[in-house]
Parts: structure tokens; C-alpha cells; sequence
């Protein structure tokens, strides 16, 4: 192998390992203040509402605030499945066939 791209190899391994692994070893040894540990309950919620309305909410840039978007009306059944069942595949699968079926009728 290129000499080029084993370094290149390594490097990006390198950068993609160090941020996760110096938090650990850092506060691994380290109480978190209780209210760090609160705030951080928080990021995986709004981590999935940035990714999920831009996607939801808007088509071509443009605001698509209506029942002829087939991703709003499907995620509305998609959530109270994700709330009922409490199940990653079901909730996944349940919104891919909500979507399949309404692209198919609006």
C-alpha cells in the first residue's frame, strides 16, 4: 500500500478517536456536577428535533405545512407509536409504511 494513504489512513483514525476517547479518560475518574448530568439528558432529544423538522417541515426550502405532506402526516401515527409501544424497529417500520402508503395517495 501507498505509503500516502496509509498515513492518511491512520490520521483520520487518529482524529476520529481522539475526541471520543480523551473525554473518557479525562472524566472517567471525575464526578460530573448533577447539573451537567441533567443538561446532557437533553442533547439526544434536541439532537433529533434539528435533524427531524427541517426534514419534516420543509420541501425544496420551502415551508410544507399541510396534509399533502405525506412525511408530516406520517410521522403524527409514526410518534404515537414510538409513545405506545416504546419499540425502535416497530416505530421505524411503522413510519416507512406510513410514508410508502401515503406517497402512493396524496
Amino acid at each position: 500500500m501507498d505509503p500516502k494513504i496509509l498515513a492518511l489512513f491512520l490520521g483520520m483514525g487518529l482524529v476520529t478517536y481522539l475526541p471520543r476517547m480523551l473525554p473518557l479518560v479525562f472524566l472517567s475518574r471525575r464526578p460530573i456536577p448533577d447539573l451537567v448530568l441533567r443538561w446532557l439528558r437533553y442533547v439526544p432529544p434536541a439532537v433529533l428535533a434539528a435533524l427531524l423538522v427541517p426534514e419534516l417541515l420543509l420541501q425544496g426550502g420551502e415551508w410544507h405545512f399541510s396534509f399533502g405532506n405525506a412525511y408530516l402526516v406520517a410521522a403524527l401515527p409514526t410518534f404515537l407509536v414510538a409513545l405506545w409501544f416504546r419499540h425502535m424497529v416497530l416505530t421505524v417500520a411503522a413510519g416507512m409504511v406510513l410514508v410508502v402508503i401515503l406517497r402512493g395517495l396524496l
